[in-house]
């Protein structure tokens, strides 16, 4: 076995992973501005956002499950490439509260007063906490596992 590479294909999940936590800063932030944009929403550039962010997390994606194919195929490392299926499972649950977030925090500023809005909205940042906890929790079990490649490169 090739530790060398099996190294560099950590590596490479991280730095995916890195890409993934600035897409969503950048949604984040894209949102936030439109949000600011009430009640003349600029829906225009919104939608041109929201397709190029949904461009990056399906390239993210992509290449990670390339990744876990290939911890899997080239290097029978099941372990590892079951990290990365739990990985992807809650990132695709954190990218669903995250739009439901955005429709809620929409809501919430449309309807003043409206109590539902609001107590969806801290529900839902309250569940991606909870998801964005649970991938962190996996990178650290993924970490572990991937650590005796380090020593044995």
């Amino acid at each position: 076995m090739n530790a060398g590479s099996l190294t560099a294909l950590v590596r490479c999940l991280y730095t995916l992973q890195e890409e993934r936590v600035e897409a969503y800063r950048l949604f984040d932030l894209g949102h936030q501005a439109y949000l600011r944009s009430a009640p003349n929403y600029d829906f225009i550039r919104y939608r041109q956002l929201v397709h190029e962010i949904t461009q990056a997390f399906n390239r993210i994606s992509k290449e990670v499950i390339q990744l876990r194919d290939r911890f899997q195929e080239d290097f029978d490392r099941p372990d590892l490439s079951k990290h990365i299926e739990r990985i992807q499972e809650r990132e695709q649950e954190k990218l669903v509260l995250t739009a439901q977030l955005q429709l809620a925090k929409q809501n919430a500023l449309d309807h003043p007063g409206n109590e539902t809005y609001e107590e969806e909205a801290r529900e839902l940042k309250h569940r991606i906490n909870k998801t964005i906890e649970a991938i962190n929790e996996i990178l650290q079990d993924f970490k572990y596992d991937s650590e005796e490649i380090e020593s044995s490169g």
